[in-house]
């Protein structure tokens, strides 16, 4: 429908697409004691989602956020009481700006959501064992035009992820910073 406006429109593919059902910005993982997945919460992590983009000016929000913008005809929550997702501009989701209308936080997360898993030992007590800032928001692409190519537009949605740096340094060392860190804390409160 838009194309046939004269509005620039495209169908892109998320892989690793994060449903953040709670808005936390990160997909949350219970496990218990013995690692058995545990069902607390709503969020998924699916193979691939896709939604369009169209190019538009954005009046509403100021030229910033000005050219393509997320459109999901298929939403999965309610946004302001209807289902609707978007339009949600892509540069507000790259620079993180999650706080606009037109769920950009949704759309967010589902590119760049952090993967957390919990052990979850009752109600009130949960302890984070692992964290995974990598999985979502893979290849995310779009059709070359005139040719059945694909095109990443990842670097539209999210900034290059930042490779580890992996040091070794004696647990001792290690430990005693942690207590340095809980001192600070105290210190703070």
């Amino acid at each position: 429908v838009l194309r046939s406006l004269g509005i620039p429109t495209r169908v892109i593919t998320n892989f690793n697409s994060a449903h953040d059902s709670n808005v936390n910005l990160s997909i949350d993982k219970y496990v218990d004691t013995s690692g058995k997945t545990l069902h607390l919460t709503e969020d998924s992590v699916w193979n691939f989602h896709v939604w369009n983009e169209s190019w538009f000016i954005r009046r509403d929000l100021g030229s910033f956020y000005d050219g393509w913008q997320v459109l999901d005809a298929t939403p999965q929550e309610r946004s302001k009481g209807i289902y609707r997702c978007g339009p949600a501009s892509t540069r507000a989701i790259k620079e993180g700006d999650v706080n606009l209308d037109y769920d950009s936080s949704f759309v967010f997360a589902a590119v760049n959501a952090d993967y957390v898993t919990w052990i979850h030992y009752s109600k009130k007590k949960k302890k984070k064992i692992y964290s995974d800032t990598r999985k979502i928001g893979k290849f995310i692409s779009t059709k070359a035009v005139g040719t059945n190519s694909r095109v990443d537009v990842t670097v539209n949605y999210k900034y290059p992820e930042v490779k580890g740096i992996s040091f070794k340094i004696p647990y001792s060392q290690y430990k005693n910073s942690l207590m340095d860190d809980r001192k600070i804390l105290v210190t703070a409160l």
